[in-house]
């Protein structure tokens, strides 16, 4: 069996390892920004998804600053609109702690939205959207509905549909190995 070959990227793997570990004969590349298509499929799917994540978000976050919101206010103002029961605040940071950068950040952010009067909560502590604070939902889904048409731009919905399939699938695949 041929040994793996070192590379200045912290190791990659020749082909014939490559071939018996995936089937395939598409050898891992290093990350480059300026890849032509005919190279993409070598590149490494954890650069270029970070990359998308990254750029993306802080596009997003850019275009919400210039209204005065932030994007985990606008996860808790949908949270608590589309709860099919008022949420206490411990099931909202439950439900969006894990999307959060920081374990602390979804509690805050409750507490900011009822200072600014976007929420308000009643005798049995559950959260509710005040009229401001629908305003400013209604007012950041159209933002947002925005910015997802300027970064769709150019891609159909089945281009887009086919890449969050082949994501998923990806995800699967390293979560059903973690279970081995």
């Amino acid at each position: 069996m041929e040994r793996p070959t070192a590379s200045p990227c912290g190791g990659r793997y020749s082909l014939a390892i490559m071939n018996e570990l995936t089937g395939t004969t598409t050898d891992q590349a290093p990350a480059d920004p300026a890849a032509t298509d005919d190279v993409l499929a070598s590149q490494p799917i954890g650069y270029w998804s970070g990359l998308a994540h990254t750029t993306v978000t802080r596009y997003l976050r850019d275009a919400m600053a210039k209204i005065d919101v932030t994007q985990p206010q606008y996860w808790v103002l949908n949270r608590v609109a589309y709860a099919p029961v008022a949420p206490s605040t411990d099931e909202v940071v439950d439900h969006l702690t894990p999307l959060a950068d920081d374990p602390h950040e979804i509690p805050r952010v409750v507490h900011q939205l009822l200072h600014r009067g976007w929420l308000d909560s009643d005798a049995e502590q559950r959260l509710h959207l005040t009229d401001a604070g629908e305003a400013v939902r209604v007012r950041v889904r159209e933002l947002v509905t925005q910015v997802r048409a300027e970064v769709h731009q150019g891609i159909s919905d089945e281009e887009y549909v086919a890449a969050l399939k082949v994501l998923r699938t990806m995800v699967a695949n390293v979560e059903g190995s973690r279970s081995s």
